[in-house]
């Protein structure tokens, strides 16, 4: 989030996160993003222009922290019993969320925003947290398990790049494919 240093949780500046946040979801479902303004945005949540700018800096940033949210993942990856079918199961997941129409724009959105403000650092770091996860697991089975980064350039980096930049997004079997060379080695 892009909330300043040394801000509370929760109280005022927590009711307004969550009250922006909610008016960009709901005006992303009656309109299309290329409609959306930060003065439109600031009369559905009730706060003044002046307020998402202060906080937020522009219409890219709010955009970025709404999908940053979006991204984050809800729980952990699911335990099937080994570290193939783990991250078989993962990345299956992640290419479903991030494929989909809306997954595409969080991801466009979280891009699209100035780099110092780090959530494109914060979406990468959900990934390496959740892989991680998986890996401890697999290690904790006395499976031999790769490096977080190689996860991540082998198997993350190209479904991102192929989500975005491709007519038609992967399959599933072109990431589990992706998973079982990594594994292969």
């Amino acid at each position: 989030m892009s909330t300043r240093e040394g801000s509370r949780p929760g109280g005022r500046s927590a009711r307004v996160q969550r009250s922006v946040h909610d008016a960009v979801r709901e005006l992303l479902a009656l309109r299309g993003r290329e409609e959306l303004t930060v003065p439109m945005i600031a009369a559905q949540a009730g706060v003044t222009s002046s307020t998402i700018y202060r906080r937020w800096g522009d219409l890219h940033q709010l955009l970025s922290d709404v999908a940053v949210e979006r991204l984050r993942p809800d729980a952990l990856p699911d335990d099937t019993g080994t570290l193939r079918t783990d991250l078989m199961t993962w990345a299956e997941q992640y290419l479903e969320e991030t494929a989909s129409p809306p997954g595409q724009d969080y991801l466009r959105d979280v891009l699209a925003a100035r780099r110092e403000q780090g959530n494109s650092f914060r979406c990468s770091e959900f990934n390496r947290q959740q892989i991680n996860h998986i890996l401890a697991r697999a290690e904790a089975r006395g499976e031999p398990v790769p490096p977080v980064d190689t996860v991540l350039d082998r198997v993350v980096a190209p479904t991102v790049y192929r989500i975005l930049f491709s007519a038609e997004p992967p399959p599933p079997d072109w990431v589990r494919g992706l998973v079982a060379e990594l594994l292969a080695e």
